[in-house]
């Protein structure tokens, strides 16, 4: 961190997402409200993507909440690294699982008497802790990158949580590695997951299709569809942020953006799952019951 003329950073300062009291106020409590909805809806389910969502959410909404109360929005040098690796780490494992949930739903549908196999327990369990394992790695690497440029010119991050992009920006260093790396890892979290997420959907939309029961097509379409659209907001917004060039980043614009992955779809997830559990279940009883009839 220190050479030639360098200065030492000792904490880093979030510009954060408004400076209007006004407006500070009003975020606050959307924030702390959104903050509590994700809280109690995952805590209410906490396995897997739940347990991910609180990991998740809980990483950048106290530290806002708390910035929209001071006047001096400052994170401390190691508590930068702390939090940047807690939001690679969830944010990966929620990728992942996100994908594997989607590939669960088209063995449900399109091999239901094959699932107990396919998906098994031991299966579900290696599958989260091999998720958790790629995680550690990549938050490990982007620490290990991000963290040994040198920031010599300010201290200023534009942004309202420490991310890779906005410290790339701030660096006095080359960032060309880095830029590769953020590039490569952000093309495999999202470009690889959201394509295997897009075809076993395909799948399971044209197994729908083929049940003669309108009735029972509409409630499954309906109910997909919720999903579909939180996976859809969620890795949109990533892909955007994370596979372009540092170059093109407008980081004012971006700080917008990345409030739907860090703050709306962690609370989103708990309504729209709690809702699946069931009504998915109800769906394809009737759809069963419906297709037997008419055969």
């Amino acid at each position: 961190m220190v050479g030639g003329n360098h200065t030492l950073v000792t904490e880093f300062v979030l510009s954060g997402l408004t400076e209007s009291p006004e407006m500070k106020a009003i975020c606050f409590l959307l924030f702390l409200v959104m903050y509590l909805v994700s809280l109690v809806g995952n805590l209410g389910m906490i396995i897997n993507l739940a347990f991910v969502d609180f990991c998740y959410s809980s990483t950048i909404t106290p530290k806002i909440l708390v910035d929209f109360l001071t006047e001096r929005r400052a994170i401390s040098f190691g508590g930068c690294i702390a939090q940047l690796f807690c939001f690679v780490l969830t944010a990966s494992v929620e990728c992942l699982l996100l994908a594997v949930m989607a590939y669960d739903q088209y063995v449900a549908i399109c091999n239901p008497l094959l699932y107990m196999v396919i998906m098994s327990r031991r299966v579900c369990a290696q599958l989260v802790a091999g998720f958790y394992l790629i995680g550690f790695v990549h938050a490990l690497a982007q620490i290990i990158s991000t963290f040994r440029l040198s920031f010599c010119n300010s201290n200023v991050i534009n942004h309202y949580f420490c991310d890779i992009p906005p410290l790339i920006q701030l660096s006095c260093s080359d960032t060309y590695s880095n830029e590769i790396m953020l590039y490569t890892f952000g093309t495999f979290h999202s470009i690889i997951t959201s394509l295997e997420i897009l075809v076993s959907y395909i799948y399971i939309i044209s197994t729908i299709l083929r049940i003669r029961s309108t009735g029972g097509r509409c409630k499954a379409f309906s109910t997909y569809a919720s999903h579909l659209t939180a996976v859809m907001i969620f890795y949109g917004t990533t892909v955007f942020m994370y596979v372009r060039p540092i170059s093109s980043y407008s980081l004012d614009q971006d700080k917008v953006i990345s409030v739907f992955y860090t703050v709306v779809i962690p609370m989103l997830n708990p309504l729209i799952y709690s809702l699946r559990n069931k009504e998915v279940k109800d769906a394809l009883k009737r759809i069963s019951r419906g297709s037997g009839r008419q055969r």
